[in-house]
């Protein structure tokens, strides 16, 4: 198998859990679906957030994929669905990729010679409503093995509003919520870090940082080079061809905008491209079908396409994250759009 030996080295490196579900092969042109749906059998023990764990999945994937599923008890002999199905982010399949929509990250490693494109994904947290995650292209500027957490004055005096004290300097050790590993983006305060509360992995919980599992950001720091571009996207819809189908795949809107960060990176050339496109910002009370509009221009601005429209809104209002075809391609057709 042309990927065996690359999955292995990452197996070697890590042995947390199995990461078959998070390592793909790029597909070829025409293709921007990866991975595939399947289900497992609940344990007397699970519970969806051990099983999410186990799979390369936050909480959110687990629960919107499983709504009518127990989140603590799911029972034993409980059928359980794994969303780990994926259509790709849109723009460029370089460095990392956050779409905090999705809350999940996306790594486009750099290709070796004579070997095959991959694409890793791993769940992650994003900043709470109150403390939102910003938008734009930044990059990696430092890491650090083992941080200590200097909390800004506006989350001590959070704490403080809950009567708990917060000192100023959080050392490394099992009450750091940085965990082992830390990642310093370009805009400032801003880290994709480990966690003392890996529960939480998949949820919109933090101070506006981006938090990962453990045993995922181990990888990610021992193999993203300083100065690999991270860019930030809001994307509740995807869309994207598997051969000659349309798959769409809807996430919940964010309830609030992300603030847009337009400083993110210092390098000549790179001003425009801190600004998102359209389609990653939310605006205030902003139609969900309007994404999937955009999505939709833009899969078929160099290959016309039809869409179900009515499919596209079931898929909408249901936003459990499954990849669902909901058209196909149209020969000979001067612009899908106007047809519809």
């Amino acid at each position: 198998m042309r990927q065996a030996s690359f999955i292995l080295m990452i197996l070697l490196s890590l042995t947390a859990r199995p990461l078959c579900a998070e390592i793909y092969e790029l597909p070829p042109d025409g293709f921007d679906v990866i991975g595939a749906v399947s289900t497992i059998t609940a344990r007397h023990e699970d519970t969806l957030v051990d099983i999410a764990r186990r799979h390369g999945l936050g909480y959110e994937d687990i629960v919107r994929a499983n709504p009518d599923v127990n989140i603590w008890l799911p029972g034993e002999g409980t059928e359980v669905v794994l969303p780990t199905r994926y259509v790709l982010p849109p723009g460029p399949r370089t460095g990392v990729v956050l779409n905090l929509a999705e809350y999940r990250l996306y790594y486009f490693p750099k290709v070796q010679d004579g070997e095959p494109a991959y694409v890793m994904t791993y769940p992650i947290s994003i900043g709470r409503m109150d403390w939102e995650t910003p938008l734009g292209l930044t990059e990696v500027i430092a890491k650090v093995r083992n941080p200590s957490w200097y909390p800004p004055q506006s989350v001590r005096d959070e704490h403080a509003a809950d009567g708990k004290h917060l000192p100023r300097i959080v050392p490394p050790g099992p009450d750091n919520p940085l965990g082992e590993y830390a990642m310093r983006l370009g805009l400032p305060s801003y880290l994709i870090h480990s966690t003392n509360r890996p529960a939480g992995v998949g949820m919109r919980v933090t101070h506006g940082c981006i938090r990962m599992f453990p045993e995922d950001i181990e990888y990610l720091f021992g193999n993203l080079d300083i100065s690999t571009r991270v860019r930030i996207i809001n994307a509740p819809v995807k869309i994207g061809w598997n051969g000659e189908e349309l798959v769409l795949e809807s996430h919940p809107v964010l309830e609030t905008p992300a603030p847009v960060a337009n400083d993110a990176v210092s390098e000549p050339g790179a001003e425009e491209l801190a600004q998102p496109e359209p389609a990653e910002v939310l605006a205030a009370g902003k139609d969900p079908l309007t994404f999937v509009t955009e999505q939709f221009i833009t899969a078929t601005g160099e290959r016309a396409g039809q869409l179900d429209w009515y499919l596209a809104e079931t898929i909408v209002d249901r936003s459990d994250g499954i990849p669902t075809p909901v058209g196909r391609s149209i020969k000979n057709a001067a612009a899908s759009a106007a047809s519809e």
